[in-house]
């Protein structure tokens, strides 16, 4: 039975059941994903049910500043509940959430307005009742929510919906943390794992990113390159964020993740990694990102790292200057008659020009080494192991090797 104290109340309580069609239009209108509304009666006259019964229970609770009661928040989760099931987006989940907190504060402001001269106690009763008690009401909406897509969504999905969540920098992270059962940090060291041509099929890379989602509890997503075969894995590493640089303990889970997931691919990967603070993800992504498609590509099966902006800011500057960039394409393709110069350069600066380990590495006799080095300075008139043949020759070789140039 509803209690109308005085005129604000009473006002609110005429004008229930037309707020709370106007409340169902607005969602028709603004949400895509309701707009289903329209054509589905039973989904409609639910939704115009719950809308009508929360005003009425707001006007039978506000006037003695009573609590929602846990019934009250069961039938409110249970409508969290529904619009998961029916597979609504965690975005539109959010608007249906601000159209109703909008519409609510208006309906009060509009009857207000209506009852020119009306007790100031009553207004101020009412919002010191509808600020506790509507967090309260979202947060039990919330819940439902969360719980209907744990049943529904498959693992992988939950822990890629936190890392977009994450990297978006959106309020939710918080939520599908709890839904993933994974701690949120306050530093992520971003790493993309850019594969160009991506050998396994949709369910083979499902099952890797599952492994490794379950074997190294950090959120994992797996963005697919459009039109091609290629995407990239993004990770994020949690750790202590020292100076803007890898901490060490996440450098050594970016190189375990690294070893799991390239096991299986067989051909070539570039990795970029940036860190940032929790909140300052997006930049950090974009930065991971510039990183890798600047990083020469790499077999899978030989031992890959991480690259930060210390190793590629080079070719990060040369990328935004195409008349530089022009200039070392035109080095590389004086180095194509080989043999395999670039790959011997890339080896040779990787092993910070030491003859023996770079002979090792290219499984040829340090004499071999020596002949195609000197190939390297006939060919382009640079010295390899000068400071001016390290500053150009391997800028033109991690170029060409990032497949910049194709």
């Amino acid at each position: 039975m509803l209690t109308l104290m005085g005129s604000l109340f009473a006002e609110l309580a005429r004008q229930a059941s037309a707020n709370a069609r106007r409340e169902v239009e607005t969602y028709v209108r603004e949400i895509p994903e309701l707009g289903s509304l329209d054509v589905n009666s039973r989904a409609r006259d639910e939704t115009l049910e719950y809308s009508v019964w929360f005003r009425r229970r707001t006007l039978e609770l506000a006037p003695d500043n009573g609590m929602l009661t846990d019934a009250d928040l069961g039938y409110i989760a249970s409508m969290g509940e529904a619009r998961a099931g029916a597979g609504m987006s965690l975005d539109s989940r959010q608007r249906v959430l601000r159209v109703h907190t909008e519409l609510m504060l208006r309906e009060i402001n509009e009857a207000t307005e209506a009852q020119r001269g009306g007790d100031v106690d009553e207004l101020m009763r009412i919002m010191s009742w509808f600020a506790p008690q509507g967090e309260r009401g979202i947060g039990a909406y919330r819940q439902g929510f969360v719980t209907s897509m744990r049943r529904r969504l498959p693992y992988v999905e939950q822990v890629g919906l936190l890392a977009g969540s994450l990297l978006a920098e959106d309020a939710m992270a918080t939520e599908l943390a709890l839904l993933t059962g994974l701690e949120l940090a306050g530093h992520y060291e971003v790493t993309v794992i850019r594969v160009p041509d991506c050998p396994v099929g949709d369910r083979d890379l499902e099952s890797a990113v599952e492994t490794l989602v379950k074997t190294h509890r950090v959120p994992v997503t797996w963005c697919a390159e459009r039109g091609g075969r290629g995407g990239e894995l993004i990770a994020l590493m949690p750790g202590d964020g020292g100076g803007g640089q890898a901490p060490p303990a996440a450098g050594v889970a970016v190189d375990g993740l690294l070893r799991d997931f390239v096991q299986g691919l067989g051909r070539f990967c570039a990795v970029g990694s940036a860190g940032a603070p929790r909140g300052e993800l997006a930049g950090a992504l974009d930065r991971a990102r510039r990183i890798s498609r600047a990083a020469p590509l790499r077999r899978t099966s030989a031992r890959l790292r991480a690259h930060t902006l210390a190793d590629v800011f080079v070719e990060l500057t040369v990328a935004d200057l195409p008349f530089v960039d022009d200039w070392l394409r035109a080095v590389a393709r004086r180095l194509e008659p080989g043999p395999d110069l670039l790959l011997t350069l890339d080896a040779y600066y990787r092993h910070d020009m030491n003859r023996g380990a770079t002979a090792d590495a290219l499984n040829v006799h340090p004499r071999t080494l020596d002949y195609r080095l000197r190939r390297v300075r006939e060919l382009t008139d640079i010295d390899p192991g000068s400071t001016r043949g390290v500053r150009i020759l391997s800028s033109a070789v991690n170029r060409s090797l990032s497949g910049a140039w194709r």
